[in-house]
This record gives structure tokens, sequence and C-alpha cells, in this order.
């Protein structure tokens, strides 16, 4: 394989498709000599790529759907490569569908790989969208699909009116009227605010162990001294925490309630789950 200059343009497009930093697009399409596709394999070796890619190509466009009754709600995120694609009646009407197939047919927490198996007017989730795809000519992917059902509870849903951002919070222990304004206010609130857990004791070890590598890193580069780092750096980790843990944070509406304040109103009521989707989002 022959070397060659790589050009910012180059850079740019590795970095569209696998959502890694500049550098590192740099360095991968050094180490492939150019080769974008083998420049995309080094980047997700090393765990640096975010995306997976169809066929070299991104479905990076899309809509959000969300389709909802007072205890469950299913909300899917169907991707293609352009908006122009994604405005059309044909790939609306298909997002609908399989949103509106969730709800009444998919069983709660259905994961994404069961739920591209079901059957759907005779054939496989998944068929669908291949044969959508194949009308179209650009890739189609379904990225996520949420099923929430709460026996003795509410779920709530907000979606922003572009179709891009769309929220399912499951509160569990209150069904009544108050349970459900609650649900769709912090629906509201996470599409907004994108918290990353319910409690700050949810948030991954994993994440948290990054946080504290990075605080570790300022608190060194800013030259405190060592008796005193540990002791800086638990306090942004408490900081991170509180900041991207739903019940601790201000409501977007109202900055002088916390989430955990608003659902302490209700009586029963608690927040079991939440997911957040916004198209192209890794």
């Amino acid at each position: 394989m022959h070397t060659m200059t790589i050009s910012t343009k180059d850079i740019a497009e590795l970095r569209a498709r696998t959502g890694a930093g500049m550098m590192d697009c740099k360095n991968a399409l050094d180490e492939a000599h150019g080769d974008m596709s083998l420049a995309g394999e080094i980047l997700r070796k090393k765990g640096i790529a975010k995306a997976e890619k169809r066929a070299g190509r991104d479905a990076s466009q899309g809509l959000v759907i969300i389709e909802t009754v007072p205890s469950k709600g299913a909300m899917i995120e169907l991707n293609c490569e352009t908006d122009f694609v994604a405005r059309t009646e044909g790939f609306q009407m298909l997002a609908q569908r399989l949103a509106s197939h969730a709800l009444a047919e998919s069983p709660i927490g259905v994961s994404l790989d069961d739920f591209l198996k079901e059957s759907f007017d005779g054939k496989p989730v998944e068929q669908h969208i291949q044969e959508a795809s194949g009308t179209t000519g650009e890739a189609m992917t379904l990225k996520r699909v949420v099923k929430y059902g709460a026996q003795a509870g509410v779920v709530g849903a907000y979606r922003h009116h572009n179709r891009q951002v769309g929220v399912l919070v499951e509160i569990t222990g209150a069904a009544d009227d108050a349970a459900a304004v609650l649900a769709a206010e912090i629906a509201l609130h996470i599409a907004s605010a994108d918290p990353i857990a319910v409690n700050a004791s949810d948030i991954s070890p994993d994440l948290l162990a990054r946080e504290r590598r990075i605080a570790e890193e300022q608190v060194a580069a800013e030259g405190k001294p060592e008796a005193i780092r540990a002791k800086i750096v638990d306090g942004k980790l408490r900081k991170f925490a509180s900041e991207r843990a739903l019940l601790e944070q201000p409501f977007v509406k109202d900055e002088s309630l916390t989430i955990g304040q608003m659902v302490a109103k209700v009586a029963g009521a608690k927040v079991s789950r939440f997911a957040r989707c916004k198209v192209g989002e890794v």
C-alpha cells in the first residue's frame, strides 16, 4: 500500500464516520496509509470509534417516534442518511408503524436484537427496514427501541417538535393524575438537561473512573499541593455526579426545586428508569 498525504478533508470524513477526535483520526489514517476503512477498523480496535457505520455510510439522520398509553410507552429511533429521506412520507410511516407495533406487541424491556426479529405484517421487522433501505437507496438502521410499562405506575413522554429528541420515563408507586403530570414534566426536563442516571449511585463505575482520571490530571496540571489533591478530586467527582444524576438536578422550569423534591411531592412516586434518544447521537 502506497503512502499518501493525509488531507484535512479525509480526517474530517473519518471523524464524521466514527465520532473519534481529530488527532485520533489523523493518527489512524497515518497508520492505515490513508485507507479510510482500515483507519476506521484501527479506531474501533483501540476503542476510540464511537459509532459503527453500515457499508461505510453514515445513517445519522432520522426520526424519534413515541407511542404511549398511561401505563406503558414505546420509543424508536429510525435512522437514514439524509434529511430528505427522513422527511418522506414512506420513511415517516414506517417509523410510526414500528413504534405502534412496539407499543402493542413487544414485551416490556425488549432488546433491539429481539425487536428486529419480531414478526410484523408477516415478516421480521428487520426485513421491513431492509426493504425500505433498498427502495430509497440509503443505509437505514433501527438505532434504538425502548418499551416501558409500570403495573402500578405511569409512563411519561416528551418529544421535541423537530422529532430529533425523545424521552420516556417510568414512574412507579403512583398512577393518579399527579403522577402523570410529574412524569410528563420530568420527561421534558430530561430532554433538556440530559442526565445519565436516576441517582448518583447509579452512574457506571467505568464512567466515574474516567472522570476521576480527568480530575486527577487537571489537579496535577494546576500544581495543587499533594496533600489536598485527593480531596479536590473527590469534590470534583461529587459535583459531576450531582450535575448528571436526575434526582439531584434543578428542574429546568423552576431551578428552586430539584427533581427529587418534585417526586417527593407525589405520594409513593418513584422514578424507576428513563431513556433519552437524540438522532445522530452515539
